[in-house]
């Protein structure tokens, strides 16, 4: 049986691509591996005790949306981070917000918009489980280059008219996975005046929002609600970044209550939902703010470390917020197998991450680095980074 050609088109995952192009290389070092967004701060203290604790609620089903707990404390949370009032019917659990992104896309989007086959924005470079999506939906992909031209954002008010028309959905990240540029307050209110204007969704990609270096990042939900236009946004964040939880696989989605209502009815056939303990787990840290703040910390320190070794490297710009470094190169492929090659330092070329359109590969020249070791393995890194590409 034929696979369907909407994925038998998908380029290859960026790591097997990563694989193969290092395959049967020897690093020249001992390796230092900087390719995979995977924190490793330590876990919180009182996850342990928590789970201990809620064990013999594995002999439990647990809530496919949530505890009435978990989404009690992911709504407090919301209300202190973003000076929001949004009731837990308007929030579903999900298990990761891989899944939620995924599945958001074929619990909202149309078959048909205005007569037309529906497109999905994308910005380029992205989260490659936007494009699968969209793939998964039969929907156009419209990948926008989210260039330095662009302040690293996807300019979707450039786009023509008759696109606009028939889009659905567009996926915004921010802080942005890989460039680490945050879309402020004037930003968010282009885009959801747009979607208002062209009638389509906002899917709000926030998992890195508490990673930041000055102000806390707006939130798209936040500044639609202002506008009086909450049914515009769909935001999706989670426990990963923030609390150093990746294996957790604990997120959430908040919008609507029609928005939310089709993502919980779709979940309760097709979701995987959290374990009442892993659920435990989750109100706890959603309701705990020394750990985040602790965190973050960590982050700045490392990225003074990235401002220290790289500053006067032409092109170099720090990330605003997230955990990863947009290092500009001559050529993304080149790079990662001479560092590889001559020092053991293992990055993803950017072009793993983006889709050429016309042409042109917005991540071609580009290498991203993921800070998510220590402060003293970060910056020996870095060190051999510059000495041998620089």
């Amino acid at each position: 049986m034929a696979i369907p050609e909407r994925f038998s088109n998908l380029p290859e995952y960026a790591f097997p691509r990563l694989r193969a192009l290092l395959s049967g290389i020897q690093p020249g070092g001992d390796p230092i591996v900087m390719t995979i967004g995977e924190p490793r701060h330590p876990v919180p203290d009182f996850v342990a005790p928590i789970m201990a604790a809620s064990i013999a609620d594995f002999g439990r089903y647990p809530p496919n949306e949530g505890t009435p707990a978990l989404l009690g404390a992911i709504s407090d949370w919301i209300g202190r981070r973003h000076g929001l009032e949004v009731a837990p019917d308007r929030i579903t659990s999900l298990n990761g917000t891989r899944e939620g992104l995924f599945n958001a896309a074929l619990a909202l989007c149309p078959e048909q918009k205005n007569g037309a086959r529906p497109a999905i924005l994308i910005p380029n470079p992205f989260y490659q489980v936007y494009a699968v999506a969209a793939a998964a939906v039969g929907a156009d992909p419209v990948f926008v280059p989210a260039t330095a031209e662009t302040g690293h954002l996807p300019d979707y008010a450039g786009l023509d008219a008759a696109t606009l028309d028939r889009t659905a959905l567009a996926y915004i990240c921010s802080p942005a996975n890989p460039q680490g540029s945050i879309a402020d307050g004037d930003y968010l209110e282009q885009l959801i005046a747009l979607a208002d204007r062209h009638d389509f969704l906002i899917f709000a990609d926030e998992c890195y929002s508490e990673i930041y270096r000055d102000a806390p990042p707006p939130g798209a939900l936040a500044v639609a609600t202002r506008m009086g236009l909450a049914d515009r946004v769909v935001m999706f964040n989670s426990l990963s970044k923030r609390s150093n939880l990746p294996g957790l696989r604990s997120g959430f989605a908040a919008g609507s209550r029609d928005n939310i209502a089709a993502l919980r009815r779709l979940r309760s056939y097709s979701g995987a939902p959290l374990s009442l303990p892993a659920q435990a787990v989750s109100a706890a840290a959603w309701a705990d703010e020394g750990h985040v703040t602790e965190n973050r910390a960590l982050y700045l320190r490392k990225y003074a470390i990235a401002d220290r070794v790289l500053g006067n490297v032409p092109g170099y710009q720090g990330p605003a917020g997230g955990f990863f470094l947009w290092l500009p190169v001559d050529d993304g492929e080149k790079a990662a197998t001479i560092l590889w090659r001559d020092a053991g330092i293992q990055v993803l070329p950017g072009a793993y991450l983006s889709r050429e359109v016309d042409g042109f590969n917005p991540g071609r020249d580009y290498i991203r680095v993921a800070l998510v070791a220590g402060e003293d393995e970060t910056e020996q890194a870095l060190n051999r980074l510059r000495q041998t590409i620089y």
